[in-house]
């Protein structure tokens, strides 16, 4: 199996529990790993049949731009549900990161894994 790899997405978004970040958005940045077969697409230099990161990124940045959450646990759950059915994504690994959120730390975030990995036993 495959990845398709989107690295180092920044998207602007409502996400936060304190007050202040209600009002504001903040900036998160999205490392994607998405578990495809490029030999059909590789084979026929055909993108409809690969997952198009382009198309991909685009979904991320609505996604990101139409809603608002709390947690962002939230937002990746949420985010790779999305993806996974929009997409027919098999299985991904999307780690977010929501930079400055604490002083000591350049990043805090999750890392979230969904699906099946074909191949993987």
């Amino acid at each position: 199996m495959d990845l398709v790899l989107i690295e180092s997405l920044a998207v602007d978004t409502v996400i936060g529990v304190y007050d202040w970040e209600r009002n504001i958005t903040q900036r998160l940045v999205l490392d994607l790993e998405l578990a495809t077969d490029i030999r059909p697409a590789a084979a026929d230099d055909d993108i409809a049949q690969t997952l198009d990161y382009a198309a991909i990124s685009e979904r991320i940045q609505a996604f990101a731009a139409a809603h608002d959450f709390a947690l962002v646990e939230t937002f990746a759950e949420r985010l790779a549900a999305t993806l996974r059915e929009e997409f027919g994504i098999a299985w991904l690994r999307l780690v977010v990161r929501k930079p400055g959120a604490v002083a000591a730390a350049a990043a805090v975030g999750v890392s979230i894994e969904r699906g099946v990995r074909p191949g993987v036993s």
